[in-house]
């Protein structure tokens, strides 16, 4: 059977194919790699695995091995692959060296922000600092860090696009900013082990995506968007629509992770996303034109006149012109290639 998405997975070995050499005959260790990122990680590593015959060999921590079985047969029963149960904060870690780790772990996710933002806390902190005892005790060269754009805290109103060096954070004293401040402890332990232990950690600041796996019932608006879209609409905003937010599509963010895995500086961050932005009203219109243009829009309420509106968007130049990287897939084409993934009929 063909692979649904073999056309993407063409698309990132064709930007990646330079890169995979020095990975031949290795091992790599993937914590979260049963999450959107951690999917499409290991989608675009086997894929290049059997492509280039790279005898790569990949071990993926996951609480539940049966539940990744369940939700992706083709890459948990992969023969290069070996799924490993247990909590990132406290796994038993397999033998043998892994000159390569990727830590993926932990969900942006707001309910356990809000609910349980002490758990969300410690499987941070916690969970960064096991990974990184178990690269500096398992001969890892190159170690990732997924982080997110949340380290920067809230963007103010006068900057349009957020560049690395912003100096700004989350509050410390607002417990919803628990996810970014975890976040930005995870890059201070990075930063620790690297200069102690000399291990090169890479790290990328992720901000918004879309595309095959993305969820499409939790608090991510664009999933919200082409649900609603695929159900026949309407496509409801719950807010005033007027925030502003960048999407980059799955194939790019697998592209530019494994950039910066192989290539990036180490502890020097870099952006991960899209600098097209658009208000999330915009967004609404933007899924139904690309997929039913006669699916309503309807916006929750008016905008407040006296507000700016809120920003979550990177600069990404530090990315484009230290690592050659660049976006290829345009939002309109990303969302149908999102829908057609979840069966939509009508995606074109």
């Amino acid at each position: 059977m063909k692979n649904p998405l073999a056309q993407d997975l063409d698309q990132i070995l064709d930007c990646t194919r330079a890169l995979w050499e020095e990975v031949r005959g290795q091992r790599i260790f993937i914590t979260g790699g049963t999450g959107f990122f951690g999917c499409w990680l290991l989608e675009s590593l086997l894929w290049a695995n059997d492509q280039l015959r790279l005898g790569v060999s990949a071990v993926v921590l996951t609480r539940d091995p049966a539940a990744f079985e369940r939700k992706a047969t083709h890459l948990a029963t992969h023969p290069a692959v070996r799924l490993e149960q247990g909590d990132v904060r406290d796994f038993q870690a397999p033998d043998g060296d892994f000159p390569y780790v990727i830590h993926a772990a932990t969900e942006a996710s707001v309910r356990q922000a809000r609910e349980e933002p002490l758990q969300m806390l410690d499987t941070i902190i916690d969970g960064t600092r096991r990974v990184l005892d178990f690269a500096r005790s398992h001969g890892t060269k190159k170690l990732l860090l997924t982080s997110s754009g949340a380290v920067y805290g809230a963007q103010p109103s006068g900057i349009t696009h957020l560049a690395e060096d912003y100096a700004g954070g989350p509050d410390p004293a607002n417990p919803l900013s628990v996810y970014g401040e975890g976040k930005r402890l995870a890059e201070l332990l990075c930063a620790l082990y690297a200069s102690r232990h000399g291990m090169e950690c890479k790290i990328a600041r992720c901000f918004a995506f879309v595309g095959p796996r993305l969820p499409l019932d939790i608090h991510f608006a664009i999933g919200n968007f082409i649900r609603d879209a695929t159900r026949g609409g309407p496509i409801q905003v719950n807010g005033d629509g007027t925030p502003y937010r960048s999407y980059l599509y799955a194939a790019d963010l697998a592209v530019w992770l494994w950039t910066i895995l192989f290539q990036g500086a180490s502890c020097r961050p870099y952006n991960v996303g899209s600098e097209h932005d658009l208000s999330i009203a915009d967004l609404a219109r933007e899924v139904a034109q690309a997929l039913d243009p006669a699916i309503p829009v309807r916006i929750a309420c008016p905008p407040d006149p006296g507000q700016p509106p809120a920003r979550y968007v990177p600069w990404t130049k530090r990315a484009r012109q230290e690592l050659g990287l660049s976006e290829h897939v345009p939002l309109p084409e990303a969302i149908r290639r999102t829908a057609a993934w979840y069966g939509y009929g009508h995606a074109r």
